[in-house]
């Protein structure tokens, strides 16, 4: 899809959730809902293969997402995969995140993990990542087992990689 369409769906999406006042709450849940899209080849197929009647993606969104997301978040992920755009829901979910951040004033910081992090540490790895980049973030964090320990930030054109992963390739390299 063109970036022009993209960026109109952001927009329309942003726009919806910030009229119903849950920009914060539905940024959040798109972006959790897209990370485990692109993870999942099974979601990915049930969500944009065309054979499948646009209501029942709709009705597989919605009962994957039922009670586990707010309404708006629902409705909005049903509605673009039923319009046949589901393929492009990373892109659409990653515009809207960027506009929300710049409202705000602040830059994406998309944190890796190995395990989930408590609201306490999420607090102080965001003001680590302010005082490190001299940027306000919004800070998103994606379990990812694959770092196996420690984490990978990305704020802007910046990474900071401290992964087990990473240190573990370093010494493989040094011997």
């Amino acid at each position: 899809m063109s970036d022009n369409r993209i960026e109109g769906y952001a927009r329309g999406l942003f726009e919806i959730a910030r009229a119903e006042g849950t920009l914060d709450v539905v940024e959040n849940e798109l972006y959790r809902f897209a990370r485990s899209f692109e993870g999942s080849d099974a979601l990915r197929s049930a969500l944009t293969d065309e054979q499948i009647p646009p209501a029942k993606r709709q009705a597989i969104v919605e009962d994957l997402l039922g009670g586990k997301a707010s309404a708006t978040t629902t409705q909005l992920i049903a509605m673009v995969v039923g319009s046949g755009r589901g393929r492009d829901l990373p892109a659409i979910i990653d515009n809207l995140v960027a506009r929300a951040s710049s409202v705000k004033h602040q830059e994406v910081a998309e944190v890796r993990t190995a395990i989930a992090l408590t609201d306490d540490q999420q607090a102080r790895l965001g003001a680590a990542l302010v005082k490190a980049t001299g940027k306000q973030v919004n800070l998103k964090v994606v379990v990812d087992p694959s770092v196996l320990g420690g984490i990978v930030a990305t704020v802007g054109d910046t990474v900071i990689d401290g992964s087990v992963r990473t240190r573990i390739d370093q010494l493989k390299s040094r011997l």
